[in-house]
């Protein structure tokens, strides 16, 4: 049962941490990692226009994000291309066709230790922040704010230096 993996209790956030001989990085914050600030496409954006844009920039992926700054899922170059050229998709199809809806979300405060564990099973995290949004009448919501991908080479990088 999932309910009996440490990994995915890490993940979920049900364990801090399990590991007894802990690498020196493993308490440090994901917010030391200093990404650079993610490329965001917004729904509409045509699968073709995706491609332009990753290439482009360099980009292997981005968030997708609606206005309101709901995180759809994330789109990624190899898979936008395999399922234009497959024919799942068209090049004028919306992104969101081509997006993986399955994604974990890591916050700036998070151990990299949580990351790692999450980095096991995903190529890539979506770095979350949240705060506190005020509307005209007084009322507040909490809103999550992408705040950057990582990938293990993110972490290895970081570990290694």
């Amino acid at each position: 049962s999932k309910f009996l993996n440490d990994k995915w209790m890490i993940k979920n956030g049900f364990l801090n941490d399990v590991q007894e001989h802990k690498p020196w990085w493993w308490n440090i914050k994901v917010q030391k990692l200093n990404l650079s600030a993610p490329l965001i496409l917004l729904p509409e954006v045509s699968c073709q226009k995706a491609i332009e844009i990753l290439q482009e920039k360099g980009y292997d992926q981005a968030p997708v994000v609606a206005e309101s700054g709901l995180i759809l899922g994330m789109v990624t170059l190899s898979n936008t291309l395999t399922s234009v050229l497959a024919g799942n998709a068209q090049f004028s199809d919306p992104v969101t066709k081509v997006i993986y809806e399955q994604f974990s979300k890591i916050g700036l405060e998070d151990s990299l230790g949580k990351l790692s564990c999450i980095l096991e099973n995903d190529h890539f995290a979506i770095v979350v922040h949240k705060q506190m949004q005020f509307n005209g009448n007084g009322s507040s919501f909490m809103k999550q704010m992408v705040f950057g991908v990582v990938t293990a080479m993110d972490l290895l990088t970081f570990v290694s230096k």
